[in-house]
């Protein structure tokens, strides 16, 4: 039987330390800030990348480099027979991309297998655990590559936003439109089900926002999982700094599904770069 190494990235929101204990692997996805380049969880934390933002430093994010993915592959590929490597969605990082054609090259081929499964942090990171249940189960890492992209289109993330600056910088929304949603104090519920973050609905008061989400979420069940399968169903929610707002709202999450497991992590830091502080999610993965 093959041993399989399970990588994945920090846009899982699987911090080092968690991934030590699960056994997996995380690459870092880098920063950069003040003309420096830092790695998410490794020189560059929770606390002092919402430091950076709060005093105005201009951050941007960026994919491995090529030399980093193939040298953390190398080194696993010492260790194990194969790779299964489950980088963020396409739809949103060309990452996954370019980690799929360097795994066609002739050293890697049939050894490192790239899972293109369009999810990201909480939804992401049920795919590893996901993924840690089938190597127990005596799967091969193309096995697992195929029933996690099967299942590619089982999970839907909502995402409440505090603020349209972020948005604007990183252009998803037009200066004029965040201008405009500024005025107005909108809360915009955006949606990750597939490739994209698309807009999903607006909302003037973070109540009405989190009650369309978890209308949202309610529908989904019914709707797209059907709930007699609802305890395949994981519940998550995920945040941006505030550790208080999200308590609450999963408190209310589950006076709403009562008895339902609820992950809760914080988004990671290179799509807190892009939606900014004070954002909430609720997002709903189907589960092995």
């Amino acid at each position: 039987m093959s041993k399989v190494a399970i990588l994945t990235d920090s846009s899982s929101a699987i911090r080092q330390a968690e991934a030590k204990e699960l056994g997996v692997y995380v690459l870092p996805m880098p920063f950069f800030i003040n003309e420096q380049t830092l790695y998410e969880d490794i020189d560059l934390t929770q606390e002092t990348f919402y430091e950076h933002l709060g005093e105005g430093v201009d951050v941007s994010t960026s994919m491995p480099a090529v030399g980093q993915l193939t040298e953390c592959w190398d080194n696993l590929l010492q260790d194990y027979d194969e790779v299964v490597y489950i980088p963020m969605s396409s739809g949103l990082s060309s990452s996954c991309e370019t980690a799929m054609a360097i795994s066609m090259q002739d050293e890697y081929e049939e050894k490192v297998f790239v899972v293109n499964n369009q999810r990201v942090s909480v939804t992401q990171k049920q795919s590893v655990f996901d993924a840690m249940k089938l190597v127990e189960q005596g799967k091969t890492a193309a096995e697992i590559k195929k029933i996690l992209e099967d299942q590619k289109f089982e999970s839907s993330i909502y995402i409440m936003v505090d603020t349209l600056y972020y948005l604007k910088k990183g252009g998803r929304i037009t200066p004029a439109a965040a201008a405009l949603g500024t005025l107005l104090k909108l809360k915009p519920v955006l949606q990750i089900q597939g490739e994209k973050l698309d807009a999903f609905a607006k909302a003037r008061t973070v109540k009405q926002a989190k009650s369309i989400m978890l209308e949202a979420i309610a529908k989904d069940l019914e709707e797209r999982f059907h709930d007699s399968h609802a305890d395949e169903m994981q519940l998550c929610i995920a945040y941006t700094k505030d550790l208080e707002a999200a308590e609450q709202f999963k408190q209310e999450l589950l006076e709403r599904f009562p008895g339902k497991d609820i992950m809760m992590d914080p988004l990671s830091l290179n799509v807190a770069c892009h939606i900014g502080p004070g954002a909430l999610a609720v997002a709903i993965a189907r589960r092995l």
